[in-house]
């Protein structure tokens, strides 16, 4: 299934894989919400409250469509975070991993903290 994530200034789309968050986040589309950023990583709370699941990771590659649950958010990370070793994109704790952004996850790099963001299924 591929969601499209937009902001005032750009879009992209991101294809998920078959997980149980994905699940619950396909059900709760469309949402809004606001942006946050943290390094090269936007987040934005999504109201949903799903489990941690077994295989979640804290380092992950850019453009991983992420779910923090310690925050209801999706972690979108295109590049390094405050807590990164070298270059690698490191989340705050573990999350869900979703799927991948389709194309360059750079482009992410045009959301600012307090943009609105409206993500639909594709």
């Amino acid at each position: 299934m591929k969601i499209r994530i937009s902001w005032p200034t750009g879009h992209v789309t991101a294809t998920l894989d078959d997980t149980p968050t994905a699940t619950v986040l396909l059900a709760a589309l469309p949402l809004q919400a606001t942006a946050h950023t943290w390094g090269e990583e936007v987040y934005f709370d999504t109201g949903l409250a799903p489990a941690l699941e077994t295989d979640a990771r804290q380092v992950v590659e850019p453009g991983t469509v992420a779910f923090w649950t310690e925050g209801n958010a999706l972690a979108l990370p295109y590049g390094t975070t405050p807590i990164s070793r070298g270059d690698e994109p490191r989340l705050a704790s573990p999350c869900n991993v979703l799927g991948r952004i389709d194309g360059d996850p750079r482009a992410l790099a045009t959301v600012r903290s307090g943009d609105a963001i409206h993500v639909q299924k594709v």
